[in-house]
């Protein structure tokens, strides 16, 4: 390949990975959009109102309708929130979430230490493939839990 096809190619490439890349959580979040329940048909609105950057972010921080139950809510049969306790000292709110009785009454969470890894959780489809990976490392003890009792399947 020479340079010139290169030069062509590469920019292309790169619109194309920007493009089909997801945005996290806290992207949403900047964006204004809580990606934990904002389904994909709320965001068909902002296409009626002829606003295409709003409609274009909405779309990459919701969740498809037809993965929803009746309610509209999304229910995981199992989590997995994963941490390292070598982080404590930077998420108090992460470990006293941890430490308290509040992870008990979720039957299908697990908790795991991972050296290393700032706080996450992995929500899991019934044959145990990760189906969406949430960074936590920004929320408080009672969002963990409002977020598990919406979304964890009993």
């Amino acid at each position: 390949m020479n340079i010139l096809t290169f030069l062509h190619i590469f920019p292309l490439s790169l619109m194309i990975s920007v493009i089909s890349a997801e945005f996290s959580a806290d992207d949403c979040k900047k964006l204004g959009f809580n990606k934990a329940n904002l389904l994909c048909s709320t965001c068909d609105k902002f296409n009626t109102y002829n606003l295409p950057e709003v409609y274009d972010n909405c779309k990459e921080c919701c969740l498809k309708d037809d993965d929803y139950d009746a309610t509209g809510l999304k229910r995981y049969p199992k989590a997995i929130l994963e941490v390292c306790t070598c982080k404590f000292g930077a998420y108090p709110q992460i470990q006293a979430f941890i430490k308290s009785d509040r992870p008990s009454k979720y039957k299908n969470l697990q908790i795991k230490y991972v050296r290393g890894l700032d706080p996450i959780i992995k929500l899991l489809d019934a044959d145990n493939k990760v189906e969406d990976i949430l960074d936590i490392h920004k929320w408080d003890t009672d969002s963990v839990d409002e977020f598990l009792a919406t979304h964890l399947a009993d």
